[in-house]
């Protein structure tokens, strides 16, 4: 009853309602982020929007500029720079890798240069849960919008992209265009909710819920789909466990997530997964 009591109260607070709502509609949509990283092969590409959105946080602390906001700009100008990466033999693990490298380093050099206190840039990176922001909602209420009607707008196109490059270039789809919007879309969302979960939690936002729908799944439209229910469930049922046990929100998440997704492994067995990307 105490539990159920405390609770209630914690659900009751204007922080703990803002935080709740800002899981649920990050997992409306960054499972379809995931879903777009597995079937473009590019799973380092968190790592390295991570770093693009570090140093764009210590650029933005050094001048005065809100640095969530230029962390977004940079990551969004990257996304759309790198798309004609994708097109080469080798597809973009190499370009993301050196990417993630340079700007690293970059992001250390401007916080030794400029004086800011590394701690704030960091802090600002590693994100928490309970620190969600009004406008930090409706940043993600507009990419869920934004990510959700792309899929719906371009779900052929990007079936096709997916499976395969030049049958979509022969079936006159415009393959580098299709691409660019995903990469943005990619690049923007992973740094939007990186304040959310902390740049080390991303994944169970992103990668863990498309890996348990690319287990059940028949198609791209059924794993979207199944992806989006994981993600709302784990995301849900993550966060209320943290808060009834009084823990840590981030970890807690991603130890949900990684159930579910293990979960579906074992249910798929030793069979081979549905290959519903390639």
């Amino acid at each position: 009853m105490m539990l159920a009591v405390s609770l209630g109260e914690l659900l009751s607070l204007p922080v703990i309602q803002r935080s709740g709502a800002g899981l649920m509609v990050a997992g409306t949509f960054m499972p379809v982020v995931g879903v777009l990283i597995i079937g473009f092969d590019i799973l380092t590409v968190r790592f390295a929007v991570m770093h693009v959105a570090l140093l764009g946080l210590a650029l933005g602390l050094w001048i005065g500029v809100d640095p969530t906001l230029l962390a977004l700009l940079l990551c969004a100008g990257v996304g759309t720079a790198i798309t004609p990466l994708a097109g080469r033999p080798g597809g973009l693990s190499g370009p993301m890798g050196l990417l993630m490298t340079i700007t690293a380093a970059a992001a250390l050099l401007v916080l030794s240069v400029s004086g800011v206190n590394a701690n704030s840039a960091f802090t600002l990176l590693w994100g928490s849960i309970l620190a969600t922001r009004t406008s930090d909602l409706v940043l993600l209420v507009v990419l869920a919008v934004l990510v959700l009607g792309m899929f719906v707008w371009r779900r052929r196109e990007l079936g096709l992209v997916l499976f395969d490059r030049e049958v979509a270039a022969c079936s006159g789809i415009a393959v580098g265009t299709v691409t660019a919007v995903a990469l943005l879309g990619i690049s923007v969302s992973i740094a939007a909710s990186i304040r959310l979960t902390g740049a080390l939690l991303i994944d169970s936002l992103t990668i863990l819920p498309a890996l348990a729908a690319r287990n059940l799944a028949h198609s791209l439209g059924s794993m979207v789909r199944i992806a989006i229910v994981i993600g709302l469930v784990g995301n849900a049922v993550g966060f209320l466990l943290a808060l009834a046990l009084d823990l840590p929100p981030g970890p807690v998440l991603v130890m949900v997530a990684g159930v579910i997704t293990i979960t579906t492994y074992i249910k798929k067995g030793p069979q081979q997964h549905a290959q519903v990307l390639h």
